[in-house]
């Protein structure tokens, strides 16, 4: 008999939903009108979710699992696992550690760059057919601000932090993080988040979210200054949003591109209408390749604890 698992969010690879199908009795949570319902008919069945990073699993829906071995993340981010409760009941925990790197920061360098050079303002200038009409072509486009040599701050230098500094280094920009630590990395370590914003142009954050906690107030905006931008390929709640709207407002920052929010999928529309902000739908992985990998990662995971194996992407 194929283990029952329940689908918590949508996999948009046919061949990855086709695995599943072959390989497991899959029960699609996500699709069901009365969701405590389905729960309830299927509950002493399952022995495996598949969820993502930003859905996660409830304690409530995991004690409601007498059966549940293994819950499968969809992504880097468990902070939407209680992980604690996970760990007493021995249920194992994994993540598709590793596969998202390469295009995550490929966003984040992607997203300083449109928000410097104010390329969403220029391809709305053109589409709108605004270029031809302009008495001088340029001038309704501010100047843009130079990328190449500036001052990166990056907060949180894991995986991604490392990815996004030697993509930022190829600019020619200095580097400088923070992190609980210094590690062994050739950039420039400052403990203090007031202190980095100080010294940097640019403040990318690629750091975890396990505390649940805004990392980004009000006072590390101020201290970025009117000259520096603001990048978030991480997790919305690390930002104080309307904290991040009022600098914007006031002009205390230059700009912001953000891949995450803090209530998604409802960004502020406050930001909807500014020139200075690049908004993307949480999508920093969303590549046909990395999303391939990442359900293959998710397939081989479940299939190694339902065969008595160490997982790989285990969450320890």
């Amino acid at each position: 008999m194929k283990p029952h698992i329940l689908q918590l969010s949508p996999i948009l690879i046919p061949h990855i939903r086709e695995r599943l199908e072959s390989l497991f009795t899959v029960h699609r949570y996500f699709e069901q009108a009365d969701k405590e319902a389905y729960v309830s008919e299927q509950a002493a069945h399952i022995r495996g979710v598949v969820t993502g990073g930003h859905t996660g699993i409830s304690q409530d829906l995991m004690a409601r699992l007498p059966k549940l071995e293994v819950v499968a993340v969809n992504g880097v981010g468990t902070d939407a696992v209680d992980l604690a409760y996970a760990r007493d009941r021995g249920i194992q925990v994994t993540a598709t550690i590793g596969a998202l790197t390469e295009d995550v920061a490929d966003l984040a360098m992607g997203l300083l760059i449109s928000v410097c050079r104010g390329i969403c303002s220029g391809d709305r200038f053109v589409r709108a057919g605004l270029w031809a009409t302009s008495p001088t072509p340029l001038a309704p486009l501010p100047l843009a601000r130079q990328v190449s040599g500036m001052r990166v701050g990056i907060v949180g230098m894991g995986r991604v932090g490392r990815a996004v500094a030697q993509r930022a280094a190829a600019f020619g920009c200095p580097i400088h993080y923070t992190d609980l630590q210094a590690l062994e990395v050739p950039y420039t370590f400052e403990a203090d988040l007031l202190q980095l914003a100080r010294d940097c142009d640019a403040l990318i954050l690629a750091a975890a979210a396990d505390k649940g906690e805004a990392l980004v107030t009000r006072e590390v905006l101020q201290a970025l200054g009117p000259e520096g931008y603001l990048i978030n390929i991480a997790r919305g709640k690390l930002v104080d949003e309307p904290a991040l709207l009022a600098a914007l407002q006031a002009g205390e920052i230059a700009g912001a591109a953000l891949d995450v929010f803090a209530d998604e999928p409802r960004a502020p529309e406050a930001l909807f209408e500014r020139e200075d902000v690049v908004l993307q739908p949480h999508r920093a992985s969303a590549t046909l390749q990395t999303r391939t990998r990442m359900g293959e990662m998710v397939v081989a995971s479940l299939v190694d604890v339902f065969a008595g194996k160490t997982p790989q992407g285990l969450v320890r």
